[in-house]
């Protein structure tokens, strides 16, 4: 009975004495997941154009926030630091074509996971030594002060990063639904040759969907680098959205979105309402745990779609 208690009904009874707190929590995980939404995105960019699994998306983001503070570290102003950075994934994306995918056409999807793997150590390298490995710090301009609206506080820096996530998401849902090219890219990821047959240049097409998730990762590395200082860690911040593509879907541009929401709450209504029961930070590892119940029931995810294989 006391277990029950601690685990069922005790949380309920905080979060309905204290609904002000709870909206705070839930705010809070809102703008997380946004966040999370971004990292995502890049996997589902690279996926829906090539259908393989970018593991270097994570060295992206960090190879794209090393580059822009080792500029503005040498007095480069940040608008123009920004563009440079953009510039130099715009390249990254032309050398990764040339030299990693086309090679791997019609390549099993293992191989092209394998060649990201190697891909990420690449950036990881030569991030360091272009920018060496110590912890950077990131000012950007935007304060970090605290502020309440309605009785409910909230965070400068957090709400500004989740505006400009959420900016960045529906620009690039948009993108993939209407316009000729996200289509495009749909196309490619489906079946490459057939792609090739009706004059889609794919060559092209994964220029711009590695530039495009170029830019999302210097996005996430700008957000993620300000908060908390550009530092190696920010690679395994690609771990976090594993959880999220697994909910939403890895095809999924709208998954992508709701999946990092979901992941965002649940993770800080969990970490305050069921992390003391557990001795505290369980935020680390309860997505993980909520995905793997999740895959059980649904493993293609909220809005990916269902394979059905003929044997």
């Amino acid at each position: 009975m006391e277990v029950l208690n601690t685990f069922l009904i005790a949380p309920f009874l905080d979060m309905a004495d204290s609904p002000i707190f709870l909206l705070e929590v839930v705010i809070g995980g809102l703008m997380a997941g946004v966040m999370y939404s971004l990292v995502a995105l890049g996997f589902v960019l690279i996926y829906k154009a090539s259908g393989v699994f970018n593991y270097a998306q994570g060295a992206m983001v960090l190879f794209a926030a090393l580059t822009l503070v080792g500029l503005m570290e040498n007095h480069v102003p940040i608008i123009v630091a920004i563009i440079l950075t953009m510039a130099v994934m715009v390249g990254v994306a032309m050398l990764i074509e040339r030299y990693m995918l086309r090679p791997l056409v019609n390549q099993a999807q293992i191989i092209l996971f394998m060649a990201c793997i190697g891909l990420n150590f690449v950036f990881e390298g030569a991030g360091q030594i272009a920018w060496g490995s110590n912890v950077k710090k990131l000012d950007i301009g935007i304060p970090e002060n605290s502020f309440e609206i309605g009785g409910v506080l909230l965070n400068a820096f957090d709400l500004t990063a989740a505006i400009t996530a959420a900016i960045l998401v529906a620009f690039l849902a948009v993108f993939f639904q209407k316009t000729a090219i996200g289509r495009a890219l749909r196309a490619v990821a489906d079946d490459h040759q057939a792609a090739l047959s009706v004059g889609i240049p794919l060559k092209t097409i994964w220029v711009i969907v590695w530039s495009v998730s170029g830019f999302v990762a210097l996005v996430a590395g700008i957000m993620w680098g300000g908060k908390a200082g550009v530092q190696f860690s920010l690679v395994l911040i690609a771990l976090k959205a594993l959880p999220v593509l697994i909910l939403g879907g890895f095809e999924s541009v709208p998954g992508a979105i709701i999946g990092g929401l979901l992941i965002g709450v649940f993770e800080k209504v969990s970490e305050v309402y069921w992390g003391p029961a557990f001795g505290g930070a369980i935020e680390g590892w309860f997505a993980y745990m909520a995905a793997l119940v999740f895959l059980m029931f649904r493993p293609q995810g909220l809005f990916g779609e269902k394979i059905i294989e003929r044997v």
